[in-house]
């Protein structure tokens, strides 16, 4: 029934960010029409958590290795606004994404669904 999901990503600076997803994260990408990028995931999971209050969603970047990641990343230019923390569930920092604000990249520590066939 549900064949994949489609994250979309906000900001003042949408070359800026483009940029950043291709060039940096090195993601592949398609020409969706007029120069227009949509951009290929990896893997992804959902998790439904209580909250006060209804709207609120977040987007998390996951690794295998949060160390070796933030290397990688670093030495590519890539910012860190938030050193590691240690989550019983992962290990979690957030990184700057020009034109876009901070994501939040983790390395998880829970169980891993499988994904659908």
């Amino acid at each position: 029934m549900i064949t994949g999901a489609h994250v979309i990503v906000f900001g003042s600076g949408a070359d800026e960010m483009r940029a950043f997803f291709r060039d940096v994260l090195e993601l592949p990408w398609v020409d969706a029409g007029n120069g227009w990028p949509i951009f290929g995931l990896p893997p992804a999971e959902l998790a439904a958590h209580p909250a006060d209050e209804d709207g609120r969603h977040e987007l998390y970047l996951m690794c295998d290795d949060i160390e070796a990641t933030m290397a990688e990343l670093t030495a590519k230019g890539v910012e860190f606004v938030q050193p590691v923390v240690d989550e019983r569930w992962g290990l979690v920092t957030r990184l700057l994404v020009p034109g876009g604000g901070a994501l939040a990249l983790y390395e998880p520590r829970h169980p891993r669904p499988p994904a659908p066939a």
